[in-house]
């Protein structure tokens, strides 16, 4: 195709269309005018981007390949959302991927942003052999405390998965006690490994989501801002309103303003 047949207007809508790749962008940057020269620039830079998130997948995929190698067929990825927060659940995610099918752009999940995490949501739930989710509430995390209650989240999502794995993988230092299932724990490993960073934007955009329609019964301590995390605007209003149902009231600076101090 010779771009230079072409007004730059028809130029844009035939690349809306069609597959960019080195040799489009070639010819692109042989046309002198300004706008087409634009063009190549704009297209080689997010070319660039995608092969960068293809050669990020593989290098997060490395440690699935190496564990399928041995044998391991369903392998899944574990992580939490919610240990620090003073209100709301902790929410477990336990995700098998397709080998055969890419997410590009997976990451921790702490490092997207709020649109790309639900777009990634989408697609791992499409995607996915196997998606299982475990949500403790605040009470239980009283009762229990939050490691224990994120160790019962985590056990929670193994089961709730549609199929039994045969492998996994968590995010932290610590493996799930009492779990009769091969495991490994693998620190910062929702920035490390695929099926981890998958897990890790399940269980965040599963928290907020919950913690979002709480905001509409308690609008007054911010929680569609903070998620229930300590924030200034969060602590200002335990001060002047006190603990919700939704508070953990084992957390000390929660149990202070509960009790009116």
């Amino acid at each position: 195709m010779n771009f230079k047949d072409f007004t730059i207007k028809e130029i844009k809508k035939i690349l809306t269309n069609k597959e960019i790749n080195k040799k489009i962008i070639n010819r692109l940057r042989q046309d002198q005018r300004k706008g087409v020269k634009k063009l190549a620039r704009k297209y080689s830079n997010i070319l660039q981007r995608e092969n960068e998130q293809l050669q990020k997948w593989k290098k997060m995929n490395k440690k699935v390949i190496a564990l399928s190698k041995k044998g391991y067929e369903l392998i899944a990825g574990i992580d939490e959302a919610g240990r620090g927060p003073l209100a709301g659940p902790v929410v477990a995610a336990a995700v098998i991927l397709d080998s055969r099918k890419k997410i590009i752009g997976l990451d921790d999940s702490k490092k997207l942003t709020a649109k790309k995490r639900e777009k990634l949501y989408n697609e791992i739930r499409k995607k996915s052999v196997a998606v299982g989710v475990g949500i403790i509430d605040n009470k239980e995390i009283d009762k229990y405390n939050i490691q224990q209650a994120t160790f019962m989240a985590m056990e929670k999502a193994v089961k709730n998965l549609d199929i039994i794995p045969d492998y996994l993988l968590i995010d932290g230092n610590k493996k799930i006690p009492d779990l009769n299932l091969e495991q490994e724990a693998v620190i910062n490993g929702d920035g490390k490994i695929n099926i981890i960073a998958a897990a890790s934007i399940i269980a965040k955009v599963t928290r907020d989501s919950i913690i979002d329609r709480y905001h509409k019964k308690y609008p007054d301590y911010g929680f569609i801002n903070n998620k229930g995390y300590g924030t200034k605007e969060h602590i200002e209003a335990l001060k002047k309103y006190g603990a919700t149902t939704l508070h953990r009231l084992s957390y000390k600076i929660v149990n202070k303003y509960a009790n009116g101090e």
